[in-house]
């Protein structure tokens, strides 16, 4: 009786609604629909032909353009890519940026600062500068800082290397003059007041101890101190018993010595020049014209590391040296289709192809080990040198034996004849597949133009990387693995390492040997 009652009630207010709108008429509908659905509605209204009282065979099907509805122009077959503008100021610091359709602009200082720049009395203190950022300055507290930043909607980051320092916002364009403000007040007016300093040591003391129980992270930072000796062989992270030393007054003169013009590059992207030009450059153009001193020296020699650990896991990384890093450009391009080639990954992915599942450290162990729980191929590359591996994890009893497979697989990339044409087209593929997609980002396309210009002195076009991946060959392939193989190998193990081999062991050990003779032999015969 009830759901009969609320049924006899809604055909009710129905039928009202259907003889309020016949009174109306059409007028207003006309006035608001397009030409085409309105002729439809002359004959009973909107709520008839809703409700079914007239035939919608009139309304045109959906596959069908409706008529008198303008459509907007397309967009042209070809579109021309934003271009990188590029303005030096007098005193040799640059201002870059690349204007992009869209609503928010990102904004960038890169200098060229990092831990290679450290010495004994200030070690950690790339570190300990990157907590800093953002904090009180000689024109605004932090508290302040961080409400303008949220008042504009804004975001901040700063990011420690060991060659550059970054600095970056991202915000509307319309706020864009204050976030361009805000970050060149950050790096030339900060106060590194002590208790500020205080507080941020013992949030490095919390990262350092939370570092300790990643061993990816730890890893990495072994195959450094193991692998070279001078600036590159310096912690990134703050060492624990370093920190005693580092106070405000070490970070700004730290800041004084490093942070001048001709090392500083601001970029930006969507974000029109002449405009980020007019506001950045009384802002900038009183900085010292400091000469950059000589980059500190650093000699890879190769080495071991190895830290026990109590777990069911081990982890393990080999490395070799890429001689000449990003400025040696031919072999990077290389380098960089040869770790798509080897991808690699852990033994669960919860993607398909498209994560790795056929590069070949997938293929040839993650698919036929079971024991193999990661098996991924690795960069770290820096101006004039690198590091580049293989880092793995398995049960601990079979380490051994991994070590061997990363080492053999690092052998067979270097074998002529054993990368196939498809493998290589595959990789060649990917790496272009995927520059082109993090050039969709305005924080990549930012971060690119301002670590491009630090390291070559300006924007290499995105074409030119493209044409060159795709004119590398086997052979080309086969080259850059020989070279890697050819440098003394590191090793960095964590967890089970009591057993673990000696990397003089190793099958690639056996053919660095054998080069050298064959390299000694060809000098005799040339005598």
């Amino acid at each position: 009786m009830l759901r009969s009652s609320m049924r006899r009630g809604r055909l009710a207010r129905l039928a009202r609604l259907q003889q309020q709108q016949r009174e109306i008429g059409t007028s207003r509908i006309q006035e608001m629909a397009v030409p085409a659905l309105a002729k439809t509605l002359k004959k009973g209204g909107f709520m008839s032909w809703f409700g079914g009282d007239q035939p919608s065979t009139t309304v045109p099907p959906l596959y069908e353009a409706l008529e008198g509805v303008r459509l907007p122009p397309a967009l042209p077959d070809q579109v021309k890519p934003g271009q990188t503008r590029m303005t030096t100021l007098p005193n040799g610091l640059k201002i870059a940026s690349e204007d992009t359709a869209g609503p928010c602009a990102t904004i960038g200082v890169y200098i060229d600062s990092g831990s290679i720049y450290e010495d004994f009395s200030n070690f950690g203190v790339t570190h300990l500068l990157e907590r800093m950022a953002f904090k009180s300055t000689a024109n605004r507290s932090h508290f302040r800082l961080v409400r303008e930043v949220e008042a504009i909607g804004g975001n901040i980051l700063a990011n420690a290397s060991r060659e550059q320092m970054a600095y970056t916002g991202d915000t509307i364009k319309t706020y864009m003059p204050e976030m361009v403000e805000l970050l060149i007040d950050s790096i030339r007016n900060p106060l590194f007041l002590d208790w500020e300093v205080k507080e941020q040591l013992q949030k490095v003391k919390a990262e350092i101890a939370e570092v300790a129980n990643n061993p990816q992270s730890v890893l990495l930072e072994a195959l450094h101190s193991a692998g070279y000796n001078g600036a590159l062989g310096h912690h990134l992270l703050a060492p624990e018993s370093a920190l005693v030393r580092l106070d405000g007054a070490t970070v700004a003169e730290f800041v004084a010595q490093n942070y001048t013009a001709p090392r500083i590059v601001l970029a930006a992207s969507g974000v029109d020049h002449e405009e980020l030009l007019a506001i950045a450059e009384p802002l900038l153009s009183d900085m010292p014209a400091v000469s950059a001193p000589s980059t500190p020296k650093t000699e890879y020699v190769g080495g071991d590391w190895r830290q026990a650990a109590d777990s069911p896991r081990t982890h393990v990384a080999i490395a070799f040296e890429v001689p000449g890093g990003w400025r040696n450009e031919k072999d990077m391009y290389a380098l960089t289709v040869l770790q798509s080639l080897l991808g690699g990954g852990g033994s669960f992915s919860a993607g398909g192809p498209g994560k790795g599942m056929y590069s070949r450290l997938y293929s040839r162990v993650l698919n036929k080990y079971e024991e193999v729980q990661s098996f991924t191929a690795f960069n770290s590359v820096y101006n004039d040198t690198g590091l580049f591996g293989i880092h793995a994890t398995s049960s601990s009893d079979f380490v051994p034996s991994l070590v061997d497979i990363a080492t053999k697989e690092m052998i067979m990339v270097a074998t002529p004849g054993s990368v196939t044409e498809a493998e290589l087209n595959r990789a060649k593929n990917s790496t272009i597949s995927a520059g082109l997609m993090n050039m969709e980002s305005r924080v990549v396309v930012t971060e690119d133009i301002g670590r491009q210009i630090l390291t070559y002195g300006h924007r290499k076009p995105l074409n030119e990387f493209i044409e060159a991946v795709q004119s590398l060959t086997l052979k080309d392939i086969t080259s850059i693995s020989q070279k890697l193989i050819q440098t003394p190998l590191t090793m960095a193990s964590w967890g089970d390492v009591i057993h673990q081999v000696r990397p003089s062991t190793l099958p690639v050990a056996r053919v660095q040997q054998l080069a050298a003779v064959q390299f000694r032999m060809l000098l005799l015969s040339m005598l």
